[in-house]
């Protein structure tokens, strides 16, 4: 029984100053481990504020340049960039997200002459593209995987070549990394990294995020179709492993804290770094807690830690900059 060594073995000594317990402890936050999500369009003439996520900003491309030299000064050296596509733009098929020419691809092309330093990261997944809302092509009233797999390819390619250091293919069709690694590397893009969102569930805490691309889902169809069923964590593993067979270099798990399960079960059991996107609705609970002074700003490097502590790499996180500014202990 441990209790019979009391008082030789005290854990407390190792708890009695803030500089010991930082000796000792086990998990690290660190700057050069968070992301920051950011909203682009060239439908705003400047910076835009979020109703569904305050705090957070559409951005223009000049007001977008001015946030990224802002992070980087604070220690942030890496982005996802998350577009809100014109309506005029939408068709049933996401048709301007293959063009080679579209306000992102320029924009990334932009990003990566000014801040070659910066890392980028950007989404593949057609729904800011469609009138549907959703990630894939609608064939015969469902989301055709098969012919969605095509233009998930176009993209990429499009997205490797305007400079994208990591593309996230965030749409859930099946074989979907092992078509994008193939079309990558015949089009000598070998070195572009692939952060694949294996675990990403059909969840509710989505709602926010998908107002700020507007996205909302107008189809009757379910994102439970393609997303993964919440209920599940075995085929979470079973996802990640043929995503890294296929050739993805980094998982995703998608949430993040209602899935500190999933994190733990995939890091520990695959040989590739898992990263967490901490998500809108996340976000967004505990802005409004803090707004109510029910909790306290520190609650936020905690779930952070939370995060890490399961077995996240990184994390994807609308926090990442505050953190950056405001968490005395970060380096």
């Amino acid at each position: 029984m441990l209790n019979n060594l009391f008082p030789n073995v005290r854990p407390r000594r190792l708890r009695k100053n803030k500089i010991i317990r930082d000796l000792v402890s086990e998990t690290r936050l660190s700057k050069s481990k968070l992301i920051q999500p950011l909203f682009v369009s060239e439908s705003v003439a400047e910076k835009q504020p979020l109703e569904s996520l305050q705090g957070q900003f559409l951005f223009s491309r000049n007001a977008l340049f001015e946030e990224i030299d802002e992070l980087l000064n604070l220690g942030i050296k890496t982005i996802a960039l998350f577009p809100n596509i014109s309506e005029s733009l939408k068709d049933e098929v996401g048709t301007n997200a293959l063009d080679e020419k579209n306000f992102v691809c320029k924009l990334v092309s932009e990003v990566k002459e000014r801040f070659p330093e910066v890392v980028l990261i950007t989404d593949v997944a057609l729904d800011p593209y469609t009138i549907s809302g959703h990630d894939g092509i609608i064939n015969n009233g469902v989301v055709d995987n098969d012919l969605t797999l095509e233009a998930l390819e176009r993209m990429s390619v499009n997205l490797a070549e305007a400079g994208s250091d990591i593309i996230a293919p965030s749409d859930m069709m099946d074989g979907r990394i092992g078509v994008i690694r193939k079309a990558l590397e015949k089009s000598d893009n070998k070195d572009t990294i692939i952060l694949s969102y294996s675990a990403k569930y059909s969840s509710n805490f989505y709602g926010p995020f998908r107002e700020a691309i507007g996205s909302k889902k107008t189809e009757g169809i379910s994102k439970a179709s393609y997303q993964m069923d919440k209920r599940n964590i075995e085929e979470a593993l079973k996802e990640a492993e043929l995503d890294l067979q296929e050739g993805a270099d980094i998982l995703m798990v998608k949430p993040g804290m209602p899935y500190l399960d999933v994190i733990s079960k995939l890091s520990s059991n695959v040989n590739a770094p898992v990263f967490a996107y901490q998500v809108s609705g996340e976000y967004a609970m505990l802005q409004q807690a803090i707004d109510k002074k029910i909790f306290e700003h520190n609650v936020i490097p905690e779930t952070l830690i939370s995060l890490f502590r399961a077995g996240s790499s990184s994390v994807i996180t609308y926090y990442a900059k505050w953190v950056a500014k405001n968490y005395d202990n970060i380096s």
